[in-house]
């Protein structure tokens, strides 16, 4: 198990240098001041109504600078009970068990009790995305650093309050975070890397709506398992005037990876995105699907606007074209009741360069493992194309992650053999963010183009909802 966690550690490190961007480096006399000086314990943290799984996940590994007693205020009910038994679970596992002491306080006044009592100096959310905007706001207000699950705005009006957020965080000096967890996905940071090589890739084309330059595209499960058990979901979760619609949902991440692969460390600005076309159509459960997911034996009243002819009708899916600083770029997201057996979730990327295609599947023909692909877009000097490709990843790309093996697999198609070691799912994905954010926060600030880019990210998600809906 210490090898296991070291390999962990390891890993988190090398991650988190080729996730942050520019500017790695600590603090100096003329960089803002921070409170956190990265010594044990120092970080205690709020977790604020946690009413979505991830709030647990966050939880899924110990951190030296974050104090084992974790503040916990929220409504009675069973969100908080599903929480804490997860936390639980952590604690209790057989292989590297947790040792969080969780302190709660249940009660209807939960946000103005921690906002007086304020235990801790980081308040973690994740739950009804309705509310959690005003949390991030109040907190924002209260100068408490905010760690937020995605999605923090799920309209336009929420749009607004997360921009005043922002402001009211810079003004307070703390940080305001959401958690990308996309970004630690190697195959993700594999096709970044390789785009960001001219020999290799060329430029990115500027695409059109038919074939964008970019392309991000999921399919997701409403039943899946989590954590080794199968996925308990508040009823409220599919009532999208708390949850949200699945354009604004897990869009959030593909919207980031677009902006995160196609213009590394550049600060982008709304003014930067144009819509182009956007659409949104729902997923149908029954109500013995809603029970099996959901416990619950009735649809609830609140989601009987949602109910036609015995089935609860949820706008889950949804996809998007747009503009980003003159690249055509598509977002698609679909969410399904339960994969099939032996399938699971399935992610599609394509980033169009002059030379070459880097690509990214995830369906039936990869086992459902998100495997990366090279399709090179040349009929000449493909021997040359071929050896700058194996430098490129065998030796560049190989330095920061050792053991990547380019394999050819057609005269103009190659894949990446990537050890399992930088396979650690999603779940892990959570401390991994979490490392990065405790680094930033001892550095007292983000990288510069970290604002701009998370508002000009939840602008584009609310604002092809507002397409979409006309």
């Amino acid at each position: 198990m210490k090898n296991q966690s070291y390999t962990f550690m390891l890993l988190s490190v090398v991650l988190f240098a080729a996730c942050s961007g520019g500017g790695q480096k600590k603090a100096t006399s003329e960089e803002p001041k921070s409170a956190f000086t990265g010594a044990k314990g120092e970080v205690k943290i709020m977790t604020l109504d946690p009413g979505h799984f991830h709030a647990a996940l966050v939880q899924k590994e110990m951190y030296e600078q974050v104090d084992p007693t974790v503040y916990v205020y929220a409504p009675e009910g069973e969100d908080v009970q599903d929480h804490l038994n997860r936390i639980e679970g952590f604690n209790t596992r057989a292989e590297n068990p947790t040792n969080w002491v969780e302190k709660v306080y249940t009660g209807d006044d939960y946000l103005e009790r921690m906002l007086t009592e304020k235990p801790g100096n980081v308040m973690m959310v994740s739950g009804n995305n309705a509310k959690k905007i005003d949390y991030i706001k109040a907190a924002a207000d209260a100068g408490i650093n905010i760690y937020a699950d995605k999605p923090m705005a799920i309209n336009s009006e929420g749009f607004a309050l997360l921009e005043e957020a922002f402001k009211a965080a810079e003004a307070n000096g703390v940080l305001l975070y959401d958690i990308m967890t996309e970004r630690y996905e190697i195959t993700t940071i594999i096709q970044r890397e390789l785009s960001k090589i001219p020999e290799v890739f060329g430029q990115l084309q500027d695409g059109t709506a038919e074939e964008p330059a970019i392309t991000k595209e999921s399919v997701h499960h409403i039943f899946k398992y989590v954590a080794g058990n199968p996925i308990k979901r508040p009823d409220w979760f599919f009532d999208t005037e708390q949850q949200g619609e699945g354009m604004v949902d897990v869009t959030t991440h593909l919207v980031d990876m677009i902006q995160w692969e196609a213009f590394p460390e550049q600060i982008l600005q709304k003014s930067d995105v144009e819509m182009v076309n956007a659409s949104r159509w729902t997923t149908g459960l029954t109500l013995d699907q809603f029970q099996k997911v959901t416990q619950k034996d009735a649809f609830p009243d609140f989601l009987q606007k949602d109910v036609v002819d015995g089935k609860l009708q949820v706008y889950t899916n949804g996809e998007f074209t747009y503009k980003l600083k003159g690249k055509y770029a598509k977002v698609s997201v679909i969410w399904n009741f339960q994969a099939p057996e032996g399938t699971g979730d399935t992610h599609y990327s394509i980033m169009r360069g002059s030379l070459c295609d880097v690509i990214i599947k995830q369906g039936a023909e990869q086992n459902y493992k998100p495997t990366v692909y090279i399709q090179a877009e040349i009929d000449e000097g493909l021997e040359t194309f071929e050896g700058g490709l194996q430098k490129a990843v065998n030796q560049d790309i190989a330095t920061k992650y050792p053991g990547l093996k380019l394999v050819k697999l057609e005269d103009k198609l190659w894949t990446v053999e990537i050890p399992d070691t930088y396979k650690v799912g999603h779940e892990a994905h959570f401390a991994q963010v979490t490392e990065k954010y405790l680094r930033y926060l001892e550095w007292g600030k983000l990288p510069e183009w970290e604002v701009p880019n998370m508002i000009t990210k939840y602008y584009t998600t609310t604002q092809a909802l507002e397409m979409a809906k006309k």
